[in-house]
């Protein structure tokens, strides 16, 4: 009886994973779709991330990160993100985390984000829930993000920095599923695939034109080598919507590119001899 029960549950899972892929994949074509007062831009990316998980105790870790984001692939500066963070861990299928986030963003691009072309800085403050499932040798994780964002920005095109740092509001939801492409399990040793699909969306007062932020797209290869690390890389696609209009036009960027990520983990508790 009991196994009888597993597989209804199974097929629950499976059609409400398949409904989620679904709805984030027509969010993702309808901007596409909608060409109607907008201007489109495309644009060359190459990211390089670094993430590193520091093991304090059995409940609490340490979250490290930086992002070395590149334009025209690798030539030129897109922006550079430092983020650390506190995660506990309730269960081993369920982590909560809470933040600091610095980020760089240069002009890049045909239209830069900034309307002055210039470069800004961006303070954020996070909180982050993530869960895990799985079906069968499927990976899947619910991320969950909302971001407390001090955009910096400049009132006169004369001066060096930026002296206005307005608050929005941005919340992210993030899909990610991870097979082994060995085995049933990640063990040591283990290549793996993965997809993911991210959204953003902005709110609040100051939130200007882009409700909808921006769509992230992953297509990867990975390979786990141990429990302290792993490397993924692949496909990128990055759909963003300026937070201003540009000749009464909505200006949108499709980045496409590849990311290579590098992602470690250490255990700091002490052992017993």
């Amino acid at each position: 009886m009991e196994a009888q029960k597993q597989i209804p549950n199974r097929k629950m899972k499976a059609y409400s994973t398949l409904f989620l892929i679904v709805t984030l994949l027509q969010f993702s074509e309808s901007t596409k779709l909608q060409a109607q007062n907008r201007t489109k831009e495309h644009n060359n990316i190459g990211w390089l991330a670094y993430s590193g998980t520091f093991k304090i105790n059995e409940k609490m870790d340490i979250h490290t990160e930086y992002q070395w984001r590149r334009d025209d692939y690798v030539e030129n500066w897109q922006q550079g993100l430092l983020r650390v963070g506190l995660n506990y861990n309730f269960r081993p299928e369920v982590q909560v985390r809470v933040g600091y986030a610095w980020a760089e963003t240069y002009p890049y691009g045909e239209t830069p984000l900034n309307g002055m072309g210039r470069d800004f800085t961006e303070h954020r403050m996070y909180e982050m829930l993530t869960l895990q499932d799985k079906i069968g040798s499927l990976n899947l994780s619910h991320r969950f993000m909302l971001e407390q964002r001090w955009v910096g920005r400049y009132s006169d095109a004369s001066l060096d920095k930026e002296d206005e740092f307005p608050f929005l509001n941005r919340v992210r939801y993030m899909l990610r599923m991870q097979i082994p492409l060995k085995g049933k399990t990640m063990q040591d040793k283990t290549p793996y695939a993965v997809l993911y699909d991210e959204v953003f969306i902005g709110f609040g007062k100051n939130v200007g034109e882009n409700i909808f932020d921006q769509n992230r797209f992953g297509a990867l290869l990975g390979y786990r080598f141990n429990k302290y690390l792993q490397i993924e890389g692949g496909y990128l696609s990055q759909i963003v919507q300026l937070g201003r209009e540009v000749d009464n036009k909505n200006v949108f960027q499709y980045n496409n590119g590849f990311i290579i990520s590098t992602i470690i983990n250490v255990d700091l508790q002490k052992k017993e001899e």
